[in-house]
């Protein structure tokens, strides 16, 4: 159950950092409260997952999911680079992600 909360985390994670950008400094509404909303929500499952996960692993797994994620939203929808050198790196966070999850234990 800790890795499923720490997904959601994660997912919220990323919802809070995509809409702190589109919020325009709490003027657009709307991603206002999808950044409280959200930020709430990542912390609490974050805070789930963390009683059972290792802290560090359960820290760096919550901030890769949210950075590729926040990434991959950016080079879709948002015009950001999508260098091949770029992807790379996106790809080998993917990796160390997994291989946090191999190796936890849980």
């Amino acid at each position: 159950m800790a890795w499923f909360y720490l997904a959601l985390a994660g997912f919220f994670e990323i919802g809070f950092a995509t809409s702190m950008k589109l919020m325009n400094g709490h003027k657009n509404i709307p991603w206002t409260i999808v950044f409280y909303i959200s930020i709430i929500f990542s912390f609490v499952f974050l805070e789930k997952a963390s009683r059972t996960l290792a802290i560090g692993t359960a820290y760096a797994v919550w901030t890769g999911i949210g950075g590729t994620g926040v990434a991959l939203i950016g080079i879709v929808f948002m015009g950001d680079s999508a260098s091949p050198i770029r992807i790379f790196f996106l790809v080998l966070l993917i990796v160390a992600l997994i291989g946090l999850k191999l190796t936890s234990g849980h």
